[in-house]
């Protein structure tokens, strides 16, 4: 099959992006993890609250994000292994929406599930917005020199 999708040149098609691009979002993955960890160790939510620490991890994380992909998008020329190690990596596992269903989970078997569908309609909404917006600061941050939004 391969030689078949090879074509006359006798090279296989690149299958993957290659053991840089691998690491790099390895390594952005446990960083993003951590400095999760850490946060949730430094703000712990509170059992019956609304888990703050969570929802203001995935909305910082929807705004960064919305930001960053919007500004390669205008400056292409960023490393493909820093954009993914960043993007996917970094922010992926630092945002999190099973986190979010956990907690909703959780709330709602502690018997308090107007909260749970509560912090589950702000972290969509909040979340949503926030990348709204890191949409708009990418755009006036990767506009090139002398160009406005």
């Amino acid at each position: 099959m391969r030689a078949r999708l090879a074509g006359r040149t006798g090279t296989a098609p690149k299958t993957g992006y290659g053991w840089r691009v691998w690491t790099a979002v390895a390594v952005g993955g446990l960083l993003g993890t951590e400095l999760r960890y850490v946060l949730g160790l430094l703000f712990p939510d509170q059992p019956g609250d609304l888990p703050w620490a969570t929802l203001s991890i995935n909305i910082a994380g929807s705004f960064v994000l919305a930001a960053l992909t919007t500004i390669w998008i205008a400056r292409p020329h960023t490393a493909f292994w820093l954009r993914a190690a960043i993007g996917p990596g970094v922010l992926g596992s630092f945002t999190t929406f099973s986190a979010v269903v956990f907690s909703t989970d959780q709330l709602t078997r502690g018997g308090l599930p107007g909260l749970g569908l509560l912090y589950l309609g702000l972290s969509v909404l909040l979340g949503l917005a926030a990348a709204a917006a890191g949409w708009r600061a990418g755009k006036v941050l990767g506009a090139p020199a002398g160009v406005g939004p």
